[in-house]
């Protein structure tokens, strides 16, 4: 199984600090957002270049720590334009370094679905899919130049909601340097909650071939029907399912551990390494 964490779960610190504290804890990869994760580099716009990147590589690599993933968490729906395109250039910077830091892809999210509705009341989510699209096609043409992945992530809430979405996305953008970040947690809404397994399997069987790198955490709903993520373990996400899924269709994919703190991140993997060695395929 190849559980990593999100870098920034054990603080922002120095990186030889920060590496040396994952590789402790007995992660051998990272998902690394650089602004979130690392106090002693000035990630800032205009500043990577491959010395950075190797520096940084460099000092995760000698501890044993793989950076699977850049975390680049824009917002490319921002209705400011100097906003959105300080934003598209700086994920634009972290593909064409990605390689120099030891990874091949870089992630963000997708903005949240109502930005526009104030504006476009009757057709805010269109707005928001037509700027989504001008954006990630700016993003996959960056990503083709340089041999690397953007990889995106849907979330209930955000533009790309559903995996409907993500498959729209695709076909209007084939592109091999455009994939998906799979959290099941951030996908499902209450009603999947009625078949689960149903869900889990439509996705991967439908978007398999795009899926490049997951997320693992948990979720439940509240008595009011509002969504929270507990502890992996504490939720309702099937995660033997899951596994069972990834172990057959993406078997070596790399997996983030998220929604933890520092003192939960040990426990936790503890415990998804377990479901993951318990399931045969």
């Amino acid at each position: 199984m190849k559980l990593g964490v999100l870098a920034h779960t054990f603080g922002k610190r120095p990186t030889a600090e920060l590496a040396q504290i994952i590789a402790d804890n007995g992660f051998n990869s990272v998902q690394l957002a650089l602004a979130k994760a690392l106090s002693d580099m000035d990630s800032a716009n205009g500043k990577l270049s491959p010395g950075f990147a190797n520096e940084v590589g460099e000092q995760f690599a000698s501890r044993g720590v793989k950076i699977a993933v850049l975390g680049c968490y824009i917002n490319p729906i921002d209705p400011d334009p100097v906003s959105r395109r300080a934003d598209i250039n700086r994920f634009k910077e972290h593909l064409r370094y990605a390689r120099d830091f030891g990874c091949s892809m870089v992630a963000t999210e997708t903005g949240e679905r109502t930005t526009y509705r104030d504006t476009y009341p009757d057709t805010y989510d269109e707005k928001s899919w037509s700027v989504l699209k001008d954006t990630l096609e700016e993003i996959t043409e960056e990503a083709e130049k340089w041999g690397v992945h953007a990889a995106i992530e849907p979330v209930a809430t955000h533009t790309l909601h559903t995996h409907e979405h993500m498959t729209r996305l695709f076909e209007e953008i084939p592109s091999s340097n455009l994939g998906m970040l799979f959290d099941p947690c951030n996908l499902i809404k209450q009603h999947h909650t009625e078949d689960q397994g149903a869900f889990l399997r439509e996705v991967m069987e439908k978007l398999y071939e795009k899926i490049i790198v997951i997320h693992a955490k948990d979720v439940a709903f509240n008595a009011q029907g509002e969504k929270y993520n507990p502890v992996p373990g504490s939720g309702i996400l099937d995660y033997p399912l899951f596994f069972e899924l990834l172990k057959t269709y993406k078997p070596h994919i790399d997996i983030s551990l998220e929604g933890v703190n520092a003192e939960e991140a040990v426990p936790a993997a503890k415990h998804l390494r377990e479901v993951w060695n318990a399931v045969k395929v």
